[in-house]
């Protein structure tokens, strides 16, 4: 497993240096939060690449991965289980056998294997972040000190269903553009490359001066005949380097802060971020999970580098004595209404479902956003990719124009 060379800094201030190991750099980073450490910078390690010997821990995914579907019907199904009076090892096993696929099984069989030999369950989640993560591990926690497992396995198994459609509403809205972005290039590919060559040596034979569109036009279909294999190169390659950058700590500092701020759709990462960061904190706090934590956990779950440093900035404040709803009245991305609620729910002390509420107003919104941006994008697409066809069908038809002309004349 790979050796990560990293600088934190602990609860007290204090910055301290280390290593660790991690499948990747984001489980490093999980693995640094649960030590209760603010990562500041990690590095792979040069040589620490590891391939010596086999990693038990691999064979929690080996084979089918965990998705979140897998973990949602997990979740339900223990919760069914321990509140109807099973044991964990023998309702861990149960589901074990049972798993919808083959990496829940195996993640399974390794929490079995550690539960009978002691470990705390929650404990035993955790050595496996990459399937349960910090939000899972310390709910779990709290549920086994509360004795109130079965209420909170419920809520998480709510939480990981309305976050699986929260992110399906916005992937649907991006799904749409896409694909008729991809079918554009593939009809003006076919246009380029069978329609016009035909057409444009019908023009070369006839030894009449071409219009300037049409030179245009016939170059860039020549151009993309011979060079078709980089043009197809870049578009495959700009997207992909593009989440390369994103996955790295400077790129998704910088991207974040330009996407937060794109018309439309910033707006949507905004509504998006708003709703994720109550539900997580409402559902944390009702289990009983203290706010400090709670908010640390709920800033990773926004989705963008921005709002998650301002709710991080927001958790600095609270733990200096600072109510909630204060700090968060500075940050641009929360509305008033949405300060003001959190308020009211802290002077009530009704918190907790005073997020939950917003999360449900701002998932509404999502929707809202999304179905609205899908409507705006639809007919610009069709626009743009209507001038471009309209462009080579006239620079196609302007020689045939001209040469009728010039018959009459």
């Amino acid at each position: 497993m790979p050796i990560f060379e990293f600088q934190a800094k602990t609860d007290d201030g204090r910055v301290v240096r280390g290593e660790l190991n991690a499948a990747n750099e984001s489980e490093a980073r999980i693995r640094m939060r649960a030590q209760r450490l603010t990562p500041l910078r990690i590095d792979l390690k040069k040589g620490g690449g590891g391939a010596g010997g086999f990693d038990f821990k691999k064979l929690a995914v080996f084979g089918d991965s965990v998705s979140q579907k897998d973990l949602q019907v997990f979740t339900r199904q223990f919760a069914v289980l321990v509140g109807a009076g099973v044991p964990i090892v023998q309702s861990l096993e149960a589901m074990a056998r049972g798993a919808r696929s083959a990496g829940m099984s195996n993640v399974l069989k390794l929490v079995v294997n550690d539960v009978e030999r002691g470990r705390r369950l929650a404990d035993a989640l955790s050595a496996r972040p990459t399937v349960f993560d910090r939000l899972y591990v310390n709910l779990v926690k709290a549920g086994e000190e509360g004795g109130v497992l079965e209420t909170v396995l419920n809520r998480l198994a709510q939480y990981i269903e309305t976050s699986v459609k929260l992110k399906g509403k916005v992937k649907s809205a991006l799904f749409y553009p896409a694909a008729v972005i991809v079918v554009a290039i593939i009809v003006i590919a076919f246009i380029m490359v069978f329609v016009v060559p035909k057409m444009s040596a019908m023009f070369l034979q006839s030894g009449q001066e071409l219009p300037a569109l049409t030179t245009w036009v016939i170059n860039a279909s020549q151009f993309f005949q011979h060079y078709w294999y980089i043009i197809f190169a870049v578009i495959i390659a700009v997207p992909m380097l593009g989440k390369m950058y994103y996955d790295t700590d400077d790129g998704r500092k910088i991207l974040d802060a330009v996407f937060i701020e794109v018309p439309v759709f910033g707006d949507l990462i905004k509504k998006s971020a708003i709703a994720r960061f109550s539900r997580t904190l409402s559902t944390l706090l009702s289990s009983g999970v203290r706010i400090i934590d709670a908010l640390e956990i709920s800033s990773a779950t926004t989705g963008n580098w921005m709002v998650e440093k301002a709710i991080l900035e927001t958790k600095e404040a609270v733990s200096r004595g600072k109510t909630l709803a204060e700090p968060l009245t500075k940050i641009p991305y929360f509305p008033n209404m949405v300060t003001q609620m959190i308020s009211i729910g802290e002077q009530t002390g009704n918190i907790d479902q005073m997020l939950s509420k917003v999360a449900d107003f701002y998932e509404d919104e999502v929707e809202n956003a999304t179905e609205a941006m899908t409507s705006l994008l639809e007919p610009m697409l069709m626009v743009v990719l209507g001038a471009i066809i309209a462009v080579i069908v006239v620079a196609m038809y302007l020689p045939i124009f001209n040469m009728a002309n010039t018959i009459q004349g």
